[in-house]
């Protein structure tokens, strides 16, 4: 008994072959090189066609391992497809020792391991699904059913415009044909089960229905992070194939809802009332340019950019195990009651569930996501807001007024509590009081201390945690790094909050330089006066500080920032170390320059550390980056 890794054991009746071995030439013109990869059937190795000299992938099947003669149907099925969605079958031949299947040469990786490292994003996975789409019904208008759409089995290549494409499917050696030409033996039940429609688990007759079911599960666990049919052991998942399954819906409620009725209606146990797949494709095409550009991350408490998640990283994901057992046992009962009132199902014929390959990488074992709990990231960021408005309550406390109500201390005890057990409702109560005592103390400073209040509910209206961070920009611009605030703004999960940040940054910045009368970043506006000159009266402060600031330029620098943190993720995107550190720079460049010009235009100070804090914020984003993408 020979065991091979991540295969099935295999008895010989005989001597096993030799291995192939680098250097040597197969069908008289294909020198192997370095192997690529092993599965269930054979070894991959990269070689050189010496007759046409181009780079190529050889499969090459040893005779006992394929009794079945499962490698040529898979060059059969291949032969009739031509597609750029499609690893392209260049040749095959056999000799004495073995069978070789020789196509185009991929270079990427599966979209099994581009999901467990965290590398795609919402917008990605659209992207892979439209290509499979055009692919599956490419097949299916060819009479090929695939049979076998897993992660493992979709190829993503590293450079898609060289590789034909952003996603490409192989593997068909379990594939049927419609017309009748039947490529598996009799009995025989192929595939990976946590990806099998329901007909085929129970060995009935196939159509095209069965590759769009395991293409929605491909899509529900590439943006759940989670296959929603996969249990904890082989049982339990043959138990749950052609269970209800629950709503994408439930699991991202930040996706469009007409991709998630699209991707529900692919995956129903009832091939009848599944979607088509231009139905589909068309589904996922209108959803792209809603969804999320940014690799790794997914929203875990709405825009608030200190919750978030890593997406695709099987441990990072909203679904709870606990929420999915509850459904599918909602499910199951229901099944229950509907079997007992009509015949009982056929019973199903033997099983073959072949493990998940990598053909076209190492050989990684199928491992089962094991989502988080969001409860711990939430109390950080609990945390975190209540340290914040703490802080602020005494600082205003301390400086803004004469005579204040309590002691600096307490105050900030007070509202850091207030904001850990309602954040919203507490930062407004803290803020609410603030304004109460300035009203009578310093009327002038009420009014600029409302003014930088007033619009961050409207901006981050679901982003309590991240209310009081604007006032983050006064701290750096302290130390001379004003500059970095945009990129720590780029980092939220969604646009609107990196654009919202990226504006109340700057607005906050320039109201702390005219309540201290100091140069954080530009320095105060041309006209806007000293504190003591306007604080006693808010109509004074109206002339005298705010007006100034609204005419000489502080909309322009919020609009500035607010545009340097939409931009940043679009340079730094994580797919290269090289490109990153490049877009970086130049996006620290282009900030600095735009920055110097609107300082120039607008009569202000020369801006403070404006060089170091732009390449702070450059290197803050390739780092984070690069953190995101290993987590």
């Amino acid at each position: 008994m020979t065991t091979t890794p991540n295969a099935e054991s295999v008895t010989h009746a005989h001597t096993p072959a030799p291995a192939a071995v680098p250097g040597e030439i197969v069908l008289a013109r294909y020198r192997l090189g370095r192997r690529l990869g092993s599965g269930g059937m054979g070894v991959v190795f990269q070689a050189r066609d010496e007759h046409l000299e181009r780079e190529v992938a050889v499969k090459r099947i040893a005779v006992e391992h394929d009794r079945d003669r499962r490698g040529e149907r898979e060059a059969i099925a291949a032969a009739r497809l031509s597609h750029p969605g499609i690893v392209a079958l260049y040749e095959s031949g056999r000799d004495d020792q073995a069978l070789y299947l020789v196509s185009e040469l991929v270079v990427g990786r599966t979209l099994a391991q581009l999901l467990r490292e965290g590398e795609l994003s919402d917008r990605d996975v659209l992207r892979i699904g439209v290509t499979l789409c055009d692919a599956l019904e490419h097949a299916h208008a060819r009479g090929v059913i695939h049979r076998d759409v897993k992660p493992s089995n979709i190829i993503c290549p590293d450079d898609p415009e060289e590789g034909g494409g952003v996603a490409k499917l192989t593997d068909f050696g379990i594939a049927r044909m419609a017309d009748g030409d039947v490529l598996t033996r009799t009995g025989d039940i192929m595939g990976t089960i946590a990806y099998m429609a329901p007909e085929q688990a129970r060995g009935r007759h196939l159509e095209g229905s069965a590759d769009v079911y395991a293409l929605g599960i491909v899509l529900f666990e590439s943006l759940a992070g989670v296959n929603p049919v996969r249990g904890s052991n082989p049982a339990e998942t043959a138990r749950r194939v052609g269970m209800r399954l629950p709503a994408l819906g439930r699991v991202r409620r930040d996706l469009p809802p007409g991709l998630c009725r699209a991707i529900d209606a692919a995956v129903l146990p009832d091939p009848a009332g599944r979607t088509s797949l231009p139905v589909l494709r068309a589904a996922l095409t209108a959803a792209a340019a809603h969804v999320s550009d940014v690799t790794g991350p997914v929203a875990a408490g709405g825009d608030d950019p200190t919750a978030v998640a890593v997406r695709a990283q099987p441990a990072a994901t909203r679904l709870r195990d606990r929420d999915l057992d509850r459904d599918l046992d909602r499910e199951r009962r229901r099944d229950r009651r509907r079997r007992a009132t009509a015949p009982p199902p056929a019973a199903p014929e033997r099983v073959r569930a072949y493990p998940d390959e990598l053909p076209y990488g190492p050989a990684v074992p199928e491992q089962r996501a094991q989502p988080q709990q969001p409860g711990g990231r939430r109390l950080l960021a609990r945390l975190g807001a209540a340290v914040a408005a703490a802080a602020l309550t005494a600082a205003a406390l301390a400086w803004l007024g004469p005579d204040p109500p309590v002691q600096a201390f307490a105050g900030a005890g007070v509202a850091g509590a207030a904001v850990l057990v309602l954040p919203r409702l507490g930062w407004l109560a803290t803020v609410a009081v603030l304004l109460a005592w300035l009203a009578v103390a310093a009327p002038g400073v009420a009014l600029v201390v409302a003014l930088a209040a007033a619009p961050v509910p409207f901006l981050l209206p679901r982003s309590g945690n991240a209310w009081s961070v604007a006032a983050l920009p006064a701290l750096l611009g302290a130390l001379g790094l004003a500059g970095a605030w945009p990129a720590l703004a780029g980092q939220a999960a969604r646009w609107p909050a990196r654009a919202a940040l990226g504006a109340l940054g700057g607005w906050w910045l320039a109201l702390a330089e005219a309540l201290t009368g100091h140069g954080l970043a530009v320095g105060p506006a041309p006209g806007v006066l000293p504190r003591g000159s306007w604080q006693a009266s808010a109509f004074d402060a109206a002339g005298d500080a705010v007006w100034p600031l609204l005419s000489g330029g502080a909309l322009a620098l919020a609009a500035l920032w607010a545009f340097a943190a939409l931009a940043l993720p679009l340079l730094v995107r994580g797919r290269s170390a090289a490109l990153d550190i490049v877009g970086a720079a130049g996006w620290a460049a282009a900030l600095a320059a735009a920055t110097q010009a609107l300082s120039d235009a607008l009569l202000l100070d020369p801006p403070r550390g404006l060089i170091a804090g732009a390449l702070c914020g450059g290197v803050l984003a390739v780092a984070a980056r690069a953190v995101r993408g290993r987590a």
